[in-house]
C-alpha cells in the first residue's frame, strides 16, 4: 500500500465523520453565534488540522519537505484508530440527542446524559478528536498534515474543559460530582473506587 492510498482513506474517514456531524447540525438546530471569541477561534481552529493542511498535504506539493515513510501496517492501524474514533463521534451525538451544542451552553429543560458512552466518559467528542488526531499521522505522512490535527484539538481540549465541567457541576451539583467520580474525563476508568 502507499501513501496515497493511505491519504484517500484519511479523506473517505473525514467524509464519514463530517456525516455523523452533518446529520447532527441539522436535527438539531444549532446557533453558530460565540460570545467568547476567543473560544469561536478555538472551534475553528481544528478546522484547519482536519481538512486545511491535510489538503495541502494532499493536493499540492508545498509540504513536500516534512514527509516520512511507514511501512504499510502502520496506516492500517491508522484506519483502525479512525474507525474507532468515528464511533465514538457517532455514538457521543447519538447519545447526546438534543442536548448537543457546538457552544458550551445547558440547553432547556437540559438532563445530565450518564448513559450509552457517557457511562464510561464525560466527554467523548474531544476522545473522537483526539483518536482522530492519533490516527492521523499514521494515514498521512507527514510531519505538518499528519500532527496539525492533534496540535490543533488541544488548545480547544484544554480551554474547554474546564469550563464545561465547572457549567455542569454548578447546574447539576451532587449529581454531576457522583457521575464525575465514576467515570474517566476522555479515557474511561480503569476501576471505579
Amino acid at each position: 500500500m502507499s501513501d496515497t492510498f493511505f491519504t484517500i482513506l484519511y479523506f473517505i474517514f473525514v467524509f464519514a465523520a463530517s456525516i455523523i456531524r452533518g446529520v447532527y447540525s441539522k436535527q438539531f438546530k444549532q446557533s453558530r453565534e460565540y460570545a467568547d471569541k476567543l473560544d469561536g477561534f478555538l472551534t475553528i481552529l481544528p478546522v484547519f488540522g482536519m481538512f486545511v493542511f491535510p489538503l495541502i498535504y494532499a493536493l499540492t506539493s508545498w509540504l513536500d519537505f516534512a514527509n516520512y515513510q511507514l511501512p504499510a501496517w502502520t496506516g492500517w492501524i491508522g484506519a483502525a484508530i479512525f474507525a474507532l474514533s468515528l464511533w465514538v463521534l457517532w455514538r457521543s451525538h447519538a447519545d447526546l440527542g438534543r442536548f448537543w451544542s457546538v457552544k458550551v451552553e445547558i440547553q432547556e429543560e437540559h438532563k445530565l446524559v450518564t448513559d450509552g458512552i457517557f457511562k464510561h466518559i464525560r466527554h467523548p467528542m474531544y476522545a473522537a478528536h483526539i483518536l482522530w488526531g492519533i490516527a492521523q499521522p499514521l494515514l498521512l505522512w507527514n510531519w505538518i498534515a499528519g500532527l496539525s490535527m492533534l496540535v490543533m484539538i488541544f488548545p480547544l481540549y484544554f480551554y474547554r474543559v474546564p469550563i464545561e465541567e465547572g457549567m455542569m457541576a454548578y447546574e447539576f451539583g451532587d449529581e454531576y460530582q457522583h457521575y464525575k467520580e465514576r467515570t474517566g474525563r476522555i479515557f474511561p476508568k480503569l476501576r471505579n473506587n
